[in-house]
């Protein structure tokens, strides 16, 4: 799988599981305002695991292209 298809099926999976735990979030049955609590919680959540997965991502990508470049001055 090439980097660019992998990074495709992680971001389908991360939108697809937002996207499924809203709705689960949604049709539970609470008051409104819990609901909102556990959607701030969940979304906040995601934003700092997908930071953590860009930098993942970015550190990768830094290591497979660096040899490549020194390869190519030689």
């Amino acid at each position: 799988m090439s980097g660019q298809n992998v990074g495709e099926v992680i971001l389908a999976l991360l939108l697809g599981t937002a996207v499924g735990a809203g709705l689960g979030l949604f049709y539970a049955t609470q008051p409104g305002k819990e609901s909102r609590k556990r959607v701030k919680v969940f979304i906040d959540g995601v934003g700092e695991k997908t930071g953590e997965l860009m930098e993942e991502g970015k550190e990768t990508m830094e290591e497979l292209v660096h040899p490549s470049k020194t390869a190519v001055k030689k």
